[in-house]
């Protein structure tokens, strides 16, 4: 039976719960609809987080974005209701995400939400650098 869009977030166990380290996703097929007028918006997602006893299962994450799909939302509204669900299924010491937004109407649009635990300290983490914008689609 084929896959489809869920908006469950399933979780397994940190493997190594006494270290912080990042996990970084780029997510590049993030689609969901101008609330306005009905088109598609495309964007890259990127996923930083520094888990505690959680971290989010992929093919769940994957289903998860793929029901956005036919959704309509501001970018602003998507980016922070993502960054939340994902907060409350995993409940992470650290978590940002950042959504870049393909052009539409000569504008790029870039959103990034962040979540700190009370009472974490960010420790300098191994820095990766961003992808390039996305370029425009053709």
């Amino acid at each position: 039976m084929p896959s489809r869009p869920s908006r469950a977030l399933e979780t397994f166990a940190n493997p190594a719960p006494a270290r912080d380290f990042r996990i970084h996703m780029e997510i590049p097929e993030f689609t969901c609809l101008c609330p306005k007028t009905g088109q598609p918006d495309f964007a890259t997602l990127v996923l930083d987080y520094v888990p505690d006893r959680l971290c989010v299962e992929l093919k769940s994450l994957k289903l998860y974005v793929w029901s956005f799909r036919n959704e309509g939302a501001f970018h602003e509204a998507v980016t922070n209701r993502i960054l939340d669900d994902l907060v409350r299924a995993t409940r992470p010491r650290w978590m940002r995400l950042t959504a870049r937004f393909y052009v539409r109407g000569g504008i790029y649009t870039t959103v990034t939400a962040q979540h700190l635990k009370r009472g974490f300290k960010l420790a300098a983490l191994p820095e990766m650098p961003l992808s390039d914008p996305p370029s425009p689609v053709r």
